[in-house]
Formats: structure tokens, sequence, C-alpha cells
């Protein structure tokens, strides 16, 4: 049964974090919708009234990110899901990219994540209860040519995020991060909208896996507003994986990455076990 909530999502105003408002006050659930540009939500606080709190976030700021979760506990009372939706890719060859481009990146798709997560979590230690959504990739379990920054950002969502999940889980915090493959917002659009003229040794590479995907943009795999039905049911869940593969072309190029690491693993495994100190203890009894 469906108890009311009171949610926060990061990056509101368009894409994925739109359909994951709006489904959240439909569902009767009360919400702070944050973005960095808050007026493109005046329609929603329009039809929603007191059921919604607006408030500006640019998640690099950490400040701004405890002021917006503190408004959901000075305005409902409490905080139940987080949501850390907002993030952006920016394809580009790893060299060809500006280190201040490359931090942007590492900046909002990284840390965006770890400042709300700094902020919510005493509240929801406080409580004993909370969910934790961190919008990740599939591209937080395996890489593309051009994407070194967002790859780096996301797959370091993906361990800070199963560590988390191991430290709250006693006074019940859940925590989990959500690896969508291609979903029918504007992102790729947006990821691809600055790509320099590449270096001809990278079009191999980099050219060649921008070809590759150019017409999957605007016919992604997933609809939005079904990942959004699927936030609104985890967020129900007594127990979450620390990892949640959504959509069928999540599903297959995970499994591939798996399979050519396993194929590495057992191939590199002699070599792997060499480096062993004569008389080795015994590993320790942890689980992972």
């Amino acid at each position: 049964m469906h108890q009311s909530k009171v949610w926060l999502v990061t990056g509101s105003a368009s894409g994925l974090g739109r359909f994951i408002a709006e489904a959240v006050l439909q569902s009767g659930d009360r919400l702070v919708a944050t973005a960095r540009e808050p007026l493109r939500l005046h329609d929603l606080a329009e039809q929603y009234g007191p059921q919604i709190r607006v408030a500006p976030l640019d998640v690099v700021d950490g400040a701004a990110a405890n002021a917006a979760v503190q408004l959901a506990r000075s305005a409902f009372g409490r905080l139940d899901v987080v949501v850390n939706n907002a993030g952006y890719g920016d394809t580009s060859p790893f060299e060809q990219m500006s280190a201040p481009r490359f931090a942007a990146v590492i900046d909002t798709n990284l840390f965006g994540v770890v400042n709300v997560t700094r902020a919510a979590l005493p509240i929801m230690r406080q409580q004993r209860s909370g969910c934790i959504l961190q919008i990740s990739s599939v591209g937080g379990r395996l890489s593309s040519p051009g994407n070194a920054a967002y790859h780096a950002a996301k797959w370091a969502v993906g361990g800070f995020t199963e560590a988390l999940a191991q430290e709250v889980a006693p006074f019940g915090v859940r925590v989990c991060a959500l690896e969508p493959g291609g979903m029918r917002t504007s992102w790729g659009l947006r990821a691809n909208r600055e790509i320099p003229s590449l270096l001809p040794e990278y079009e191999p590479s980099v050219g060649a896996f921008i070809k590759a995907v150019a017409p999957v943009w605007g016919n992604e795999n997933s609809d939005p507003a079904k990942v959004a039905q699927v936030i609104l049911r985890l967020a129900d869940m007594d127990r979450l994986p620390a990892h949640l593969l959504l959509g069928s072309d999540a599903v297959q190029f995970a499994a591939q990455a798996e399979a050519s690491r396993s194929a590495d693993a057992s191939r590199w495994r002699e070599l792997s076990v060499s480096t062993d100190a004569a008389g080795a203890p015994a590993l320790p009894n942890v689980r992972f």
C-alpha cells in the first residue's frame, strides 16, 4: 500500500526529472522540485499549489543543496525520497576536452550527487528511514570512446552508491544507482552539441562511435514516463539492489561488458595471482 511521501528531485525542469516530478505530484505525494532555472517549474507550482515547493539548485553548490533539503523539512516536516537526477554528457576525445569542461562534467554528475546526498542523509538517519535514488547510467558499467569524463563520473557514482548502501542499511535507509540505457529525452542531443572537429587519429574510435549512435538520438529505447513510474514503485519497496539496470538495451550492453571483463579475468588470472606473498594470510570474511 502506498504511503504518502516527501520527495526532492534535482534537475526537475526538463528531461527525466520533469517526468519524475509530474509522476510524484500526480500520485498525491509532496515534492521539492529543484532546477537551475526554477521559473521553468512555475506551471507545476501553479497547478499543484501547497503540494509542491520549488527551489533554485545548481547541484555543484553544496550550500544550495543543503538549503533545498532543509526546505523539504521546514515545508513538509520530513524527507522520504531523494532522486539525484541532475546530470549531462559532453562528447569529445579526452585529449581535445579542456580541463574546465572535464571538471564540469565530474562536478555535476558526481559531486552533485555527493552534495545532495550529504545534505539529505542526516535527516534520513534521524528518521531511520529514507530512499536515495541516483540516476546513473549503463555508462556506469561500461564505456565508450568520446565520453571519458561522463564514464569517470558514472563509474564513481556506482562505487559511491554501493559503499553508501552498505553503511546506511542498518538504520533503514535504502540507496540505489539506477542505470538506464537510452531514454527519449534531450540528453543525447545536448551531449553531442559541442563535439570538436576531431583530430584524424580519433576518427577510428570517437568518430566511428559518434556515427554509429547518431541514428539513436530521438529514437532511444526507453520511455521516460515509464522510467518515472518505476521510480515511484522503487520508493515503496523495502529492499533495493545497489545497482538496477533499466531498459533492454542497458541489460544487453551490460551483459556484453560483463562477459568481456570475465573473459579478461580468466585469461589474465595466472598473472593476477602471481603477486601473492609467500605465506599470505587467509582472506578476511567479508562479502561484496
